[in-house]
Order: C-alpha cells, then sequence, then structure tokens
C-alpha cells in the first residue's frame, strides 16, 4: 500500500473498497456474490472481523470494517483476498455454468505475471484504499456513498432495493445474511 493508505490502527473503522482486475464485471453471477458473503461470514466468526456496512457491484466491492480488539484488519483484508481470489477462480475454471472462462483466466493470468506476489492467477487489484473514518460525518458520507453506488450505476431506484447490499437493512429490513455493526 501506498504511504497515504495504509492502516494504522487496526481496529478503527474502515472504507475500502477492493476491485477486480481490469474492472472486470465478475460479480454479475451469484455464485461469485456468494463466495464474497461466505468469506465475510467466515471472517466474522474466525477473523474478528466487523461489518458495518457493505455492497458487491459488478466489479469490485466496498466494506465499512473493522476488528474486534486482538485481531488485525490488515490480516483479515489479506486473508479474506486471497481466500476469495482462490475460490472464485476455482469456481471459474470447474464451473459447468460459466461460459466467459476462455476469456476470464488469461485477463487474470496475464495481472499475475506482472505481479511478484502472485504465482498464476490475480483477482484483485492490489490496493484497497483503506480510509479509516475517524468522524461521524466521514462515517456518514462513506455509508452514503456505498449504499448509493448501485443507484449512481443505474441498476435500481433505491438504495434499500439493491439485493447484494447492507442498505434494506439499514432502511429497517430484516436481513440476515452479514451480522452488522450500525454505525
Amino acid at each position: 500500500m501506498s504511504q497515504g493508505y495504509q492502516i494504522r490502527n487496526q481496529q478503527a473503522i474502515h472504507f475500502v473498497t477492493f476491485t477486480v482486475i481490469g474492472w472486470v464485471n465478475v460479480f454479475t453471477k451469484d455464485p461469485y456474490r456468494i463466495l464474497v458473503l461466505d468469506s465475510l461470514r467466515y471472517c466474522q466468526t474466525n477473523k474478528g472481523l466487523v461489518v458495518h456496512a457493505w455492497v458487491i457491484m459488478s466489479n469490485h466491492v466496498h466494506f465499512i470494517i473493522s476488528c474486534k480488539s486482538g485481531y488485525s484488519l490488515s490480516d483479515c483484508i489479506r486473508d479474506f483476498k486471497k481466500f476469495t481470489s482462490s475460490a472464485i477462480i476455482r469456481e471459474i475454471t470447474y464451473s459447468s455454468f460459466e461460459n466467459r472462462k476462455e476469456w476470464l483466466l488469461p485477463i487474470f493470468q496475464a495481472a499475475a505475471q506482472k505481479n511478484v506476489r502472485n504465482r498464476y492467477y490475480q483477482l484483485w487489484y492490489q490496493h484497497n484504499h483503506p480510509v479509516e473514518l475517524s468522524s461521524n460525518r466521514m462515517k456518514q458520507q462513506r455509508l452514503n456513498y456505498l449504499h448509493n453506488n448501485p443507484v449512481k450505476a443505474g441498476v435500481v431506484s433505491r438504495p434499500e432495493d439493491y439485493v447484494y447490499s447492507s442498505a434494506f437493512a439499514y432502511s429497517g429490513g430484516e436481513d440476515d445474511r452479514i451480522k452488522l455493526e450500525f454505525l
């Protein structure tokens, strides 16, 4: 990470973005979105991750997250990205429903060849651009940005109508897919 985007306080609330290499629209199919949600739940249970808000777009995800005392947010992010990358690449490779594998895999393979940290495939860009949300104003601004992302993309008219987001829960709806600690 560059100097301006380091996680200094491992328990502070951060806004992070994980972007797919080449802005490829991987998350247009449910199995990949489900892998992201499953991995979030795993990190909550086993790695001290606290999820405050989330959205899965077609080619990137935004999270407002923190970690419980005794855990490292940097380690959690690293493990989350490593696992989801491997799991999604495996799903693309062996899936009978994926008709885009002939052009997806070479894109991720070419990215890995340019990065000494990866051996075969790279799904996510290395950077996360973590921003520590140190004030209520910053939290509200990033929460609004995150939840309005599908509206600005023209996918839905209202944030709470987007299925792959915490906006419905924030609007008072019951959504037990990801346990949230509301801001």
